[in-house]
């Protein structure tokens, strides 16, 4: 993918990874890397409405109070309109999960595992020792059309937090129990032995990498899209739910809340989760804050304008840690914000994106 700046990436820049002016890299933005938001772009609701901005102020001067009203009025329905127009836009736009992208302390090591104990296979790697980092793209299929992950290994770190925030990968697979036993026979933990959801049928398990990034394993018959989940920690589900709704043009596929052990879940994405990637978004009761650490990194979105993209995004709410535009040098264009919880997601041009992986 591009490499985005100021944030580490990989064999040619990618697009789905950062290097930001920290010594930590796909992760921590520090306060002078991220640009102030700019205003919203009215296009040509703006000249009509200072024109008639400029016809209530020579009314009030008259005297009569009721233009103010009636300029105010024009402008919240202006502003309205535009809002609308670009909401619209992004449920028609075509938006598919790229990548997933965390740091390991062994890169060698993982992908033996990753490929040995999930049958993922090495899509690419490429070594940047000039900015001393390397990246590998893993996953059950190419990535003009498969959620993969994308690992980075930055030179002499062997080890980072996972924090409280990430929960877990998903993946699913056409028997759990003999997968779970594949895992103990290298040497993979098992957190959570095979075994029916509790308060239902679907046959589950839990596994830890050798960083200790836990897997869902999640039986399910032949799907297009193993690599089916990334589940994440919010402190407001329906705050989350409206924001990857309107935002990032989600779907909420599900929500399932469970009492007894105090959380409920949401299910989001772009598509049925039997063919697509989703988010599963967590909120446990009560609680509103996680430590995020530093190991996860972001998740990577496909879309034909990053422009409106963030638009879009300023208009929900959402914090723009770059702004649209190409990169230097790779011309590839992207944007960068953060959910209401701080969680990080980059919008890739889709055609550019393509053009990438040429």
């Amino acid at each position: 993918m591009v490499r985005i700046l100021p944030m580490a990436s990989t064999m040619r820049p990618s697009l789905s990874c950062f290097r930001f002016s920290l010594n930590t890299r796909f992760g921590v933005v520090s306060p002078s890397s991220i640009k102030p938001l700019s205003s919203l772009h009215l296009g040509n609701a703006v000249p009509q409405l200072h024109s008639f901005g400029l016809r209530a102020s020579r009314l009030l001067r008259e005297g009569n109070s009721l233009s103010v009203n009636a300029s105010g009025n024009a402008a919240q329905a202006s502003t309205s309109a535009v809002e609308e127009n670009v909401l619209k836009w992004v449920k028609k736009d075509n938006r598919r999960m790229l990548h997933v992208v965390y740091r390991v302390g062994d890169l060698d090591r993982t992908i033996k595992f990753y490929t040995e104990c999930l049958g993922m296979k090495l899509l690419r790697k490429r070594d940047i020792p000039e900015e001393k980092y390397t990246n590998a793209f893993l996953g059950y299929g190419p990535e003009d059309s498969h959620f993969v992950i994308e690992l980075t290994y930055n030179y002499g770190v062997d080890k980072y937090d996972i924090g409280t925030g990430f929960g877990h990968f998903g993946i699913a697979v056409e028997d759990v129990a003999k997968t779970v036993e594949l895992i103990k026979a290298k040497g993979g933990t098992v957190t959570r032995e095979a075994g029916p959801v509790k308060g239902g049928k679907t046959v589950i398990a839990f596994i830890e990498d050798p960083d200790g990034y836990k897997f869902e394993l999640i039986e399910r018959g032949s799907t297009p899209e193993p690599l089916c989940q990334v589940m994440l920690r919010v402190g407001d589900l329906d705050r989350s739910i409206d924001f990857y709704k309107k935002a990032y043009g989600m779907e909420l596929l599900r929500t399932r809340d469970n009492p007894q052990y105090k959380y409920t879940i949401a299910m989001l994405g772009y598509g049925p989760e039997d063919k697509n990637a989703v988010m599963e978004l967590t909120y446990n009761y009560s609680v509103t804050e996680y430590e995020k650490g530093n190991a996860y990194a972001q998740i990577a979105i496909g879309t034909d304008d990053v422009y409106k993209t963030a638009e879009a995004i300023k208009l929900c709410g959402g914090k723009i840690t770059r702004e649209a535009g190409p990169l230097p040098g790779i011309n590839t264009k992207i944007t960068a914000c953060l959910d209401p919880d701080g969680w990080k997601t980059v919008f890739v041009d889709n055609i550019d994106f393509l053009k990438e992986l040429e």
